[in-house]
Formats: C-alpha cells, sequence, structure tokens
C-alpha cells in the first residue's frame, strides 16, 4: 500500500510540475486549435526565462528618434492620446502602456505579429507568463467590444466590464495564418464580416486588464520595425471608419520617423548575436522590471547536453529556494551564490543579488572555484554595471 501512495505522489507531483507549461502553450493562441504540433520546454530552455521582456538597448540620439516617433503615433486621434509598442526583429524598442499590459502584448506581438513570427518557420511555443493577461476577439464595428474579452476558443470568461461571458457569432480567433501584411504596410486578418454596409475588415478589439480599457489594435510593420498602435475604442464612434482614418493620420504624419528609426536601429544592430559574450552563455533577469537578456539560442546549443541539463537542474533548485524563503519573509529578497562542477567539467552559476538574477554555463574554463568566481565578476564589472560584484 505504502509504495502505491508513493507512487501516486510521485506522478502527482510531476502533473502539477506540468501545468504552467501546459497552461502556456494553450495561452499561446491558435497553434493547439488548428491541430499544429505542440513544442512543449525541454532543458535546452534553461537559459530562457518565460514571461520577460526582451529590450533593444540603444544609443541616447536614437532614443531621442523613438521617443519623437512614440509622440506622433500618441497623436494620431487629436485630442485622444493612443498607446503604441515599438518592436526592433523580436526586442522591444519602447512602449506607453503599464508593466503588465506591455508584458502581456509583447509576448503575442513575438508570437504572432513580427515579421519573424509571420513567417512559416515560426515557433509554436509560448513563454506567455501565468496570471493577468491581455484578452484578444476580433469583431466587427457594430459589435461595440462586447467580445473583446473573448478568448481564442470563445471559451474564456470575459473580464471586461461589460462583456461578461457573453459571445458573438463574428468573434474569430486571431491566427498567425490569417494575417498578412498589405501594401499600405498594415498587417490584417485576410478575413471579414458581413454587415448591413456590406463587406468590411475585422479589426482587433484587446482588453487591456492593468489599464482597464478596451483598445482597437493596428499593426504597422517596415521592414524589421514593428508598431503595434492601440486606439481606445469609447473614442470611436464610426468604428472602422475612424480606424482608417488613424491609419491615414499615421501614414501622414509618422512615416518619415519610421523609415528614420528602422534605418538607424538598423546600423546599431550587431544582428541574432548581438548580445553574445565570447566563452559565457549566460541568462539575465530582472524580475522588478521583468526584463531578461541572455545568449543568443544559436549559442546556447553548442553547450554540452550534460551542461544544459545541470543548468537545468540547478535553476529548479534555485527556484524552490526562493520559494522557500518568500514563505518566510515576502518583503525581502535572500542573497546567495551556486557554483556547480559538472559531470563534463564544466561551470554552471547562479547568483540572485537584490533581486536581479544571473544565470551561467562555463565549459572551457579553469578547474578552480576562483576561476568561476572571478568569471562572474569580469561579466558583472562589464556588462551588468558591477550588480553581481562582491565589491
Amino acid at each position: 500500500m505504502l509504495p502505491l501512495k508513493r507512487d501516486l505522489l510521485y506522478y502527482l507531483k510531476i502533473f502539477g510540475d506540468l501545468i504552467p507549461h501546459i497552461s502556456a502553450v494553450l495561452c499561446s493562441g491558435a497553434d493547439f486549435y488548428v491541430g499544429k504540433k505542440l513544442q512543449f520546454p525541454t532543458y535546452h530552455d534553461s537559459l530562457k526565462e518565460r514571461g520577460t521582456i526582451q529590450m533593444l538597448t540603444v544609443p541616447r540620439e536614437v532614443a531621442l528618434e523613438v521617443q519623437s516617433l512614440t509622440t506622433v503615433l500618441g497623436s494620431c486621434l487629436g485630442n485622444v492620446t493612443c498607446q503604441s509598442l515599438v518592436l526592433f526583429e523580436d526586442l522591444l524598442v519602447s512602449t506607453t502602456l503599464p508593466p503588465d499590459d506591455t508584458l502581456n502584448l509583447y509576448t503575442y506581438a513575438v508570437l504572432r505579429l513580427t515579421p519573424r513570427a509571420l513567417s512559416s518557420n515560426a515557433s509554436s511555443w509560448s513563454y506567455l507568463r501565468k496570471g493577468t493577461y491581455v484578452s484578444a476577439g476580433l469583431t466587427s464595428s457594430s459589435s461595440n467590444g462586447t467580445t473583446a474579452g473573448e478568448r481564442y476558443h470563445s471559451r474564456s470568461r470575459d473580464t471586461s466590464p461589460d462583456g461578461q461571458n457573453q459571445m458573438h457569432h463574428n468573434f474569430r480567433p486571431l491566427l498567425r495564418e490569417k494575417l498578412s501584411k498589405g501594401k499600405d504596410g498594415f498587417v490584417a486578418a485576410d478575413f471579414a464580416a458581413t454587415e448591413v454596409r456590406g463587406i468590411v475588415p475585422l479589426t482587433p478589439i484587446l482588453w487591456f486588464q492593468q489599464a482597464e480599457e478596451r483598445m482597437y489594435l493596428c499593426i504597422y510593420q517596415h521592414k524589421s520595425l514593428t508598431i503595434l498602435l492601440l486606439i481606445p475604442a469609447s473614442s470611436l464612434i464610426n468604428g472602422e471608419e475612424g480606424i482608417a482614418h488613424v491609419k491615414k493620420q499615421m501614414l501622414e504624419n509618422a512615416s518619415q520617423k519610421i523609415v528614420t528609426v528602422e534605418q538607424k536601429l538598423t546600423r546599431g544592430w550587431g544582428g541574432e548575436n548581438a548580445y553574445h559574450v565570447s566563452g559565457y552563455r549566460y541568462l539575465l533577469v530582472d524580475p522588478d522590471r521583468r526584463v531578461s537578456r541572455a545568449s543568443p539560442s544559436g549559442k546556447v546549443t553548442t553547450l554540452a547536453k550534460d551542461s544544459l541539463l545541470a543548468l537545468n537542474r540547478l535553476r529548479q533548485e534555485v527556484d524552490l529556494e526562493k520559494s522557500r524563503f518568500r514563505r518566510s519573509d515576502p518583503c525581502h529578497d535572500k542573497d546567495f551564490e551556486v557554483c556547480i562542477r559538472t559531470k563534463n567539467n564544466a561551470w554552471v552559476i547562479a547568483k540572485i543579488t537584490r533581486g536581479r538574477e544571473l544565470y551561467m554555463a562555463l565549459e572551457k574554463g579553469g578547474e578552480t572555484l576562483l576561476y568561476a568566481s572571478t568569471a562572474v565578476e569580469k561579466f558583472s564589472n562589464r556588462y551588468c554595471e558591477g550588480a553581481f560584484s562582491t565589491d
């Protein structure tokens, strides 16, 4: 009887550990809906952090250009301020949304809306975090946003104030395969809804929980630059006609600024390996800002399997330790450092300092603990402004 009980507890624990990953995959949207093969996380994800934003670091000159562009985007509706997210490649350049809403829309954009995501080779794995989310529904202009909280399969609850648990026959899941870039640069769904006046395109309406507001989502792309323009739904009386007017204003007033920003970002962009640091495979996480930076995935795959497995186990232990400490003292973060020598003579390192987290794998290094500590010091001083230094 005892072995059976122990086995049952073991399988329950495994199932409990899988629930966050299953939820994340299902939250990714339509891949499960259309019957595609799902990609579950593996030990190769040891140097990735689900539920964080990857920012693009830009010089001051470019930052001023981006700020100017954001100001113009915000004034596309006249006296009513529009919100926006600007992405270059898969990295966030600027946002005017609150942190929670930024995180969720950024995650969705990387999965579905950037040029890479719209290509057929995009991955279906989701890094959408647990907790609050942006609810997305596609509605016609006559629906007044009542389906703004309907999510993907019309099964989830609508958290918007005036759309609780309502259904609408015009609802469509926002599938990647149904999105395409038009000649005007805007990305739109390639299906439409029939209304009294004829065929009109469907524009997504998103309910933002932190901002507590419904907004139309307009997606514009210029080369590697993606702009998500968010128009308050309560400010558009005539629906799709109003959206067409806002798009026109955006093209007239912001086109040149968009071209300038894209050119400057491209000139300063180091490609997919821009944040590679020779000799290091690393992950930096700032949970308070919900920002992470990591070695390029192509570089991470060069690590030996033993290194990745050891790093994965180390991160699991760190998560357990953080959870235990939060339960005992929820008001403070615990600082600690762990260095482990692996079977293949690599070093895997975890260091938590004032809430910020650094995970690292060093395969071509010395055998002493002093070497590992010195490597962390050098990395911290050069790339983290000394945040993980002992001094």
